[in-house]
């Protein structure tokens, strides 16, 4: 296999962490297709075994899941559930939060008076806000597990940004 491509560094600056710019024109179950396929393809470029997940914002549907390789675990939907549920909530994506909270689980939890609940959440970078333009919120999340928390976040960030650059 050949060494993976490297991933750019994402940005830790708030201001500087690219979402708003990468809006879809559409987005259905075709488009989860691809943009998982995407992934899939770019993530099989790694020897850790990942998992990908599409769903939509408005129910549990999952539009697209797979690992790119066995290895994978339990644990990896458990971190799909909890990316997922941190997009759904504030709105950005889980590195977006990871930054500004600084990593700090306890003062996520403390933030925003979580409790008991704070583990139903992961400020930890791959869990992505899927944007249509002309529809206010979020439509969807995809979410990738399994690389450094930084990478789960930047192979989305990358995938969406040449998809969507074919689009144009």
């Amino acid at each position: 296999m050949a060494n993976p491509q490297a991933l750019a560094d994402p940005p830790r600056d708030l201001a500087a962490i690219i979402e708003a710019s990468l809006l879809f024109p559409s987005f259905t179950s075709d488009t989860a297709w691809e943009i998982g396929c995407l992934l899939r393809s770019r993530l099989l470029q790694f020897h850790a075994p990942v998992a990908v997940n599409i769903s939509l914002a408005n129910s549990n549907q999952v539009l697209f899941h797979t690992c790119t390789r066995s290895g994978t675990a339990p644990a990896n939907d458990v971190w799909v559930s909890r990316k997922r549920a941190t997009v759904l909530m504030w709105g950005y994506s889980t590195w977006y939060m990871h930054n500004k909270m600084g990593g700090d689980e306890k003062g996520f939890r403390d933030r925003y008076m979580l409790g008991e609940r704070a583990g139903d959440y992961a400020i930890h970078g791959g869990g992505f806000p899927i944007r249509v333009t002309g529809v206010e919120g979020v439509v969807g999340v995809i979410v990738v597990s399994g690389l450094k928390q930084e990478q789960d976040h930047q192979v989305i960030v990358e995938v969406l940004q040449e998809y969507l650059k074919k689009q144009t």
